[in-house]
């Protein structure tokens, strides 16, 4: 790589490359719990581009180990002249806590980024992540989207606007666990990533407990079906320009022999346009496969016609509820 690159760390070095390619204009704010795969994010950031970040660590109210953790994060950071913040909620234990922790988190992360006017949230999300998300959405029998994973490239969840970066999806745990222990720094250790309750948990441990699953062959896999997922939106693209805006709403007749897949993306941006709340797959499944037997269905406030002519796809009549005299 060779000038301002040449003192690196091997570990640096490698990350260095992948940051290049990532790394916007303007500073990133990194999301760091204190945890080994989020430590050695900030240590490899700080070793590649060490005036171009904050750091925020969220501290959800759930564990009363979370402050302590926090402070130790601000210390680890106060030491090396990073600006830190950390970001306390109050939420509440109970049914569905890891979403709800994962949708707070990012609204915090996001409401941080905005008022320091960063250009990205940084998440150290890695290869063995990456595997058991592949592994619990086939379980829910996903398509291509769903099993092409976590992009490197997203948006933050919430805020579309917010870039979302995640720089380490080629890297495995153990290997970020190195570049920690290599600093000499001990990170915190949350009991909720050994709970048996949370799928993940168990997920993880099938992965792990025998050599034949292979992490880094479930991301390079989740690249080729992002790659494939980006070229069904290329296609979705141009199949658009056959869609008709009128007065009440559009028309859309679709080519002869129309792939399925192709045909839901294109109804999946057809509702869109209607802003009503997207509908579900099988349910737009179900729609299509009406349609295409010449039928005529609503769903999700869209009344849509295939019994004359082109497709028509309109507002739905509004429900009047009658009332007795």
């Amino acid at each position: 790589m060779g000038g301002a690159y040449d003192s690196l760390t091997p570990a640096a070095s490698r990350f260095a490359q992948g940051w290049q390619a990532l790394a916007p204009s303007g500073q990133v704010g990194l999301a760091v719990s204190g945890g080994p795969d989020s430590l050695a994010l900030l240590l490899l950031v700080h070793e590649v581009a060490p005036r171009n970040f904050s750091v925020a660590t969220v501290d959800h109210g759930l564990r009363p180990e979370a402050a302590a953790e926090a402070a130790t994060v601000a210390d680890l950071c106060d030491a090396r002249g990073i600006e830190h913040s950390t970001l306390t909620l109050a939420m509440a234990k109970g049914s569905g806590v890891q979403e709800r922790a994962r949708t707070a988190r990012y609204a915090a992360l996001a409401a941080w980024a905005r008022a320091a006017n960063l250009s990205a949230i940084v998440t150290a999300h890695h290869a063995d992540d990456q595997a058991e998300t592949m592994v619990m959405r086939l379980n829910r029998g996903a398509g291509v989207r769903g099993l092409a994973g976590m992009r490197p490239v997203a948006t933050v969840p919430g805020d579309p606007t917010l870039a979302l970066l995640r720089p380490l999806l080629a890297w495995r745990r153990d290997e970020l666990l190195e570049v920690v222990r290599a600093q000499g720094l001990k990170p915190a250790d949350d009991p909720s990533n050994r709970d048996q309750h949370y799928e993940r948990v168990r997920i993880r441990d099938a992965l792990t407990s025998s050599e034949a699953f292979d992490p880094k062959g479930f991301a390079a896999s989740a690249a080729w079906l992002a790659d494939a997922d980006i070229a069904l939106d290329w296609a979705v693209e141009r199949l658009w320009a056959g869609v008709v805006a009128s007065g009440e709403g559009c028309t859309w007749e679709p080519p002869s022999g129309l792939p399925q897949t192709l045909a839901l993306r294109v109804l999946e941006r057809l509702f869109a346009t209607f802003r009503t709340t997207p509908p579900r797959g099988p349910d737009l499944t179900r729609l299509l496969e009406t349609l295409r037997a010449g039928g005529v269905g609503t769903l999700a406030g869209v009344k849509a016609d295939a019994r004359i002519g082109p497709w028509r796809f309109t507002r739905a009549p509004a429900r009047t509820s009658k009332r007795s005299t």
